[in-house]
């Protein structure tokens, strides 16, 4: 695995989505909510490798906003299934910091970029 912070941090995130919408379907027989957190959890770190594989400088910025969007994206399904009652309050606490670490470190990414340009 690759040693930048961003890439480590979302592929960690999204093997913990995978992880939580497995739990949802086998425990809860819940499929809908979890795949919608499962395709936006994934995706961060899909779009975050598509910024670092660059079709072009101009083009980085893009890619990390697009994984910063589906890391907001994320945050509006973890908070549906903490509201709906699969996962209690220390887990979504848990899964929400993880959450909002990246999309700190995307928004500094994602300004920087843009100012460098």
């Amino acid at each position: 695995m690759e040693e930048n912070p961003i890439v480590t941090k979302s592929f960690a995130f999204a093997l913990r989505t995978i992880k939580l919408s497995r739990y949802l379907a086998d425990e809860h027989k819940e499929f809908t909510l979890g795949r919608e957190l499962l395709t936006a959890g994934t995706n961060i770190g899909r779009h975050i490798k598509e910024a670092l594989g660059g079709e072009s400088r101009e083009a980085f910025p893009t890619y990390m906003a697009k994984a910063l969007r589906r890391a907001d994206e994320t945050e509006y399904w973890l908070q549906l299934i903490h509201f709906a009652g699969y996962i209690n309050d220390k887990e979504f606490d848990s899964v929400k910091a993880d959450r909002k670490e990246i999309a700190k470190i995307l928004t500094k990414i994602v300004k920087t970029s843009k100012a460098t340009l």
